[in-house]
């Protein structure tokens, strides 16, 4: 695998990440009172936008790699989003989701050595 291809491969991941987030985010901030509308609007604009990318980045990626090589990386996105969530949104890490997180670590380790 090429820098330029592992490069995109992160960039995809983390556009997705960070997708989730400012969608969480704005969810979030339609409970609470005090927030404009504008601010929400945009966050999820900004949201939208980063998974679009995620979503044609991985597809320009589905053309060059197989399914079973991009898929594993994919699977870091639920490790990088619980770890993301509990500093920027605040959410707690209880052991439940802490052993999860850690299972899907290793099945990740697993599938990448084959």
């Amino acid at each position: 695998m090429s820098l330029i291809a592992l490069a995109l491969i992160l960039l995809a991941l983390f556009t997705f990440v960070a997708g989730q987030i400012f969608l969480k985010h704005a969810m979030e901030s339609t409970t609470t009172s005090g927030h404009e509308k504008s601010g929400v609007v945009a966050q999820i604009g900004i949201g939208i936008f980063l998974m679009a990318v995620s979503f044609f980045i991985t597809l320009g990626l589905l053309q060059r790699f197989d399914l079973s090589y991009l898929y594993p990386f994919q699977g870091l996105s639920s490790i990088i989003i619980s770890l993301i969530a509990a500093v920027v949104l605040k959410e707690k890490l209880t052991w439940p989701l802490t052993i999860g997180v850690l299972l899907i670590t290793a099945g990740v380790v697993l599938v990448s050595m084959s």
